[in-house]
């Protein structure tokens, strides 16, 4: 394999990670009220409520409360200025949680 095909596909994979990203933070922004499993996986919200050593709750979470989770882990600080999260805190904090989302995966099904 050539170090253009190697480019090709990382650039491939970096497109889909960049399109997950800016869909979460757009949809955060014109859809706050929907409901997060449509956007997560269980494992996934489970793991950003651990991180943040907060009670998972009862009934489905809104996306943007999630998302602002998420945000968070990653450096949103959330002060009344500091507007909606933006592309790079989102992925720093997804990056996160995915880890914590895989962690609960493996401790569920024993290894």
């Amino acid at each position: 394999m050539s170090g253009i095909d190697r480019i090709e596909r990382a650039l491939a994979l970096f497109m889909v990670v960049a399109w997950r990203v800016t869909y979460l933070m757009r949809m955060g922004r014109t859809c706050p009220d929907l409901d997060a499993t449509l956007f997560f996986e269980p494992d996934e919200i489970r793991g950003a409520y651990l991180l943040m050593k907060k009670p998972t709750p009862e009934t489905p979470p809104r996306l943007n409360e999630v998302l602002r989770l998420i945000a968070q882990l990653g450096g949103f600080l959330g002060r009344k200025s500091d507007g909606e999260p933006g592309v790079k805190t989102i992925w720093q904090g997804l990056q996160k949680v995915m880890t914590a989302a895989e962690t609960l995966a493996a401790l569920r099904d024993g290894f």
